[in-house]
């Protein structure tokens, strides 16, 4: 049973094993009917430390890993 995927943008790298990632969608505005972004962080696991801020990286749903951790980076898309 596959987990959800997620792409975003690496906006922190300051901890060990372990980046910040933001993923920004679209949603339409319950009230007003516009089009709003919203960004999510997510904590997740990066093994070898290789993300840096602003790659670009995929992420997979994963099994706890600590309190706040369960993602892990699947692959670096695009190097910053």
């Amino acid at each position: 049973m596959a987990g959800k995927t997620y792409t975003g943008k690496v906006v922190s790298d300051k901890m060990d094993k372990t980046v910040v990632v933001a993923v920004t969608r679209k949603v339409q505005h319950p009230v007003y009917k516009r089009v709003v972004k919203k960004v999510t962080r997510f904590k997740a696991h990066d093994e070898g430390n290789k993300c840096k801020v602003g790659d670009s990286v995929s992420l997979t749903e994963t099994r706890p890993r600590s309190k706040d951790k369960r993602w892990t980076v699947l692959s670096i898309l695009e190097k910053a």
